[in-house]
């Protein structure tokens, strides 16, 4: 099969990350001796500055850890809904839903504190070590990404009218950032700095190697002694819950800020909110299937729903490709979004157990038929009702206006779009502060054998305004969260929206051997599982391992069920192909009833991916060529 890059291939260390800046920095980081999760914590820095519009250190990121020889964990940088953000409140505001941008739809951050646990309980390296390259492009500068100009470009009048701290970041001259021109963001590398003062004194180690440089001044990179790094560590994680950053957060959470509700709103986030709440290590969800195990987050993500595809499954698949394999993955995805809406959160006991059973998936698997579905089917595991909120059940059965049909989620991008809506995969950011943004996700194998996969998102530059002392905005993960009573997820005060953010790691024969994922929201875990589908089954498709050629292979997607981002709505019976897609099998898929639209010939799917040969010790790497800023290195 023709691929547009080779799957690298070597034994020292492989990344793949959605910018090649990120992906060296992280590359550099092995090279100077660093495992892979200092290069991980590296390389989410770093994305933060050159892909500001995709995340941001105020978001979150769930990350998926193998360390060599060890067990697989989960470690959960997604923050919970503030002790203010209770349903009443927001109700007694006028509002049906969470708005989609402004510091009511910010939840407690999360992706800092995840970093530093990283980087404490499996990293080698120091916190200057790490930051070096985030610092050094916020205030040296790079070339930023065209797509960051056009995000900053769609809401100038927002930023220049309501958001004027924005403004300042991202109009420093009355004009977006351009390709082929250094863009810096000097309030951001001000605040690494001072945090590694800080933490430098805290931890007692002023003069060692953890303090920060003079600007224009190398880096130190001698090793500290464990007892100091981890001190320093630790002092980050206070001052960013307690000190200066905490200070400045708080303030931004209550300056009244213009929302997509067309109001301005304060939100809840208090100083108690930062100071109680921490990242954590938790379990992975898991399933096996023909000699693999995927694992991923729990049920206050999205991960489950790539389980209960492969769950949904019979013994023989159709012809990879085909016009019924495509159908057949379609149709089981439909049945696992809905289980989703029904059953997924992090307010309530999910029944994932009975959710990933053979009894309950060859219930479910019979309801696949010839023809498309254009119903939102939850199921009912343990003869349990299936709780579905107001909102879900209007825009499932077209209650919902043609507005609410036409928008499956402002929040992270769609290719399933009326005629008015952006470029597939490019944000779509309103002057009312609409925004559609996306994420980043980097993964990461070296040559011990430790393995990552992390997906960061949120606190974009178009969610929040940027904190003027920061250079960063808050997130707005609270828009995944129902207004609605007694549902799995409810806005519940201490409790993590449920999230779209869903890294994998693959296990074969019980050893890790591949991690990977895309950014995409709604659009991940069904990506994600025609990406692991092609590769386990590659006997079938290429004869060979050939992680490129998985991810170069057109992709599809569907949105038959609520989206998850603001103003939430669905298409029933649509299905998204790129136009390289064998005309043969759109118009069967038609036939089927299956609503085909053709998007562009690279506009699905924007997978990384790294892997490890157990038997041999040889790693692999591949990356996303669209979008064209996606890359893999290694060696």
């Amino acid at each position: 099969m023709f691929t547009t890059r080779p799957t690298l291939q070597g034994t020292f260390g492989m990344v793949s990350s959605t910018h090649w800046l990120a992906s060296q920095s992280a590359m550099a980081v092995l090279e100077d001796g660093g495992n892979a999760y200092d290069a991980a914590v590296a390389a989410g820095f770093v994305l933060h500055v050159v892909e500001p519009h995709l995340n941001g250190p105020a978001g979150e990121v769930p990350i998926v850890l193998a360390p060599a020889g060890g067990e697989v964990r989960v470690l959960c940088g997604q923050g919970v809904a503030p002790g203010g953000a209770t349903i009443a409140h927001y109700r007694g505001l006028g509002l049906e839903l969470v708005p989609g941008t402004g510091p009511l739809a910010a939840a407690v951050p999360g992706a800092f504190d995840a970093w530093m646990l990283l980087l404490r309980d499996h990293g080698t390296k120091s916190l200057a070590d790490v930051l070096r390259y985030a610092i050094g492009y916020a205030e040296d500068g790079h070339a930023p990404v065209e797509r960051v100009g056009q995000t900053v470009d769609t809401v100038r009048e927002l930023f220049a009218t309501e958001w004027p701290s924005s403004a300042e970041v991202y109009l420093p001259d009355g004009e977006p950032p351009r390709p082929g021109e250094l863009f810096r963001n000097p309030a951001l590398a001000a605040t690494w700095r001072r945090l590694i003062a800080e933490a430098t004194r805290e931890a007692g180690a002023a003069g060692e190697s953890g303090a920060v440089p003079e600007p224009g001044a190398a880096p130190a990179l001698e090793p500290q002694d464990g007892g100091s790094r981890i001190a320093e560590i630790e002092a980050a994680r206070r001052i960013w819950r307690e000190g200066f950053i905490a200070e400045a957060l708080v303030r931004q959470a209550a300056r009244p800020t213009l929302d997509t509700s067309g109001e301005r709103h304060s939100g809840t986030l208090t100083a108690a909110d930062l100071a109680s709440w921490s990242a954590s290590y938790e379990a992975p969800a898991t399933y096996d299937w023909r000699g693999w195990t995927l694992c991923k987050a729990g049920p206050w993500s999205q991960g489950p729903v790539l389980l209960q595809q492969l769950a949904l499954l019979p013994p023989e698949l159709p012809r990879y490709g085909s016009a019924e394999y495509v159908h057949l993955l379609v149709e089981g995805c439909k049945l696992a979004m809905a289980d989703r809406e029904a059953w997924y959160g992090d307010a309530a006991e999910v029944p994932l157990a009975e959710l990933l059973s053979q009894e309950y998936n060859a219930g479910r698997r019979a309801l696949v038929g010839e023809k498309a579905s254009y119903e939102l089917r939850p199921g009912s595991p343990g003869g349990r009702a299936p709780l579905l909120s107001g909102h879900a059940r209007a825009v499932a059965s077209g209650e919902g206006g043609p507005d609410a049909l036409a928008a499956p989620g402002v929040g992270e991008p769609t290719v399933a779009k009326p005629p008015t809506s952006p470029v597939p995969g490019e944000p779509d950011v309103s002057a009312d502060g609409g925004t559609r943004g996306d994420t980043c996700h980097l993964d990461i194998v070296d040559r011990w054998g430790n393995m990552v996969a992390a997906t960061p998102s949120g606190g974009w530059l178009q969610s929040n305004p940027v904190v003027p002392e920061l250079g960063f905005p808050l997130g707005t993960r609270l828009q995944m969260a129902w207004l609605d009573e007694g549902l799995p997820n409810s806005l519940t005060p201490g409790r993590r929206p449920r999230t779209t953010l869903s890294p994998s790691l693959a296990l074969r024969d019980g050893v890790p051997v591949m991690a990977f994922g895309t950014p995409g929201g709604d659009q991940q875990d069904q990506w994600q599982l025609h990406f692991f589908l092609a590769v386990a089954l590659r006997a079938e498709v290429r004869g060979g391992l050939d992680l490129q050629g998985a991810i170069d292979a057109p992709n599809w997607h569907n949105d038959s069920f609520p989206g998850s981002f603001y103003p939430r709505g669905m298409l029933p019976g649509s299905v998204t192909v790129e136009s390289r897609t064998d005309l043969g099998v759109v118009e069967e898929l038609r036939r089927r009833g299956h609503d085909v639209q053709v998007g562009d010939a690279w506009s699905e799917g924007r997978l990384c991916a790294v892997a490890r040969d157990p038997r041999t010790g040889v790693l692999s790497a591949a990356a996303n060529p669209r979008g064209m800023q996606g890359y893999a290195v290694g060696r």
